[in-house]
């Protein structure tokens, strides 16, 4: 697993860190059952504090992406079978509604919103091959 923080982001720290994580879960590069260092050893690596770690893991424990235990090291959990649930489309909703809005108060017109959205969504499925 490599990780790498950009101080000149927007993003909180614990952010990158919990995307960047997930991009390998998504990439295939991280497995269920893979361990990843301890938040002291990623703290230590980065050069940033342990809770900021310690904060991405536990939101990552949430999603259960992540199985947490006392005295050992995070874990990939088994990762759930793919469900078009209501409950993941509200969650999915709400995202999306927070990036539009930020978009569009950033000065994006809703046709290059919509674009921007189409090439991820297409960068992410070419990635896949």
């Amino acid at each position: 697993m490599w990780l790498s923080i950009d101080n000149k982001s927007s993003r909180p720290i614990y952010l990158q860190i919990i995307l960047q994580i997930k991009e390998q879960l998504r990439r295939g590069e991280l497995k269920t059952g893979d361990e990843l260092p301890s938040v002291r050893e990623l703290a230590n690596s980065l050069s940033i504090n342990m809770h900021t770690v310690r904060r991405a893991y536990l939101r990552l424990s949430e999603q259960g992406l992540l199985s947490l235990r006392l005295g050992r090291r995070a874990t990939i959990a088994s990762l759930p079978q793919i469900t078009n649930s209501t409950e993941n489309e509200a969650e999915i909703s709400a995202r999306l509604e927070e990036v539009i809005t930020d978009a569009l108060l950033m000065g994006l017109s809703s046709s290059a919103v919509h674009n921007l959205l189409e090439q991820q969504i297409n960068n992410l499925e070419n990635a896949k091959t």
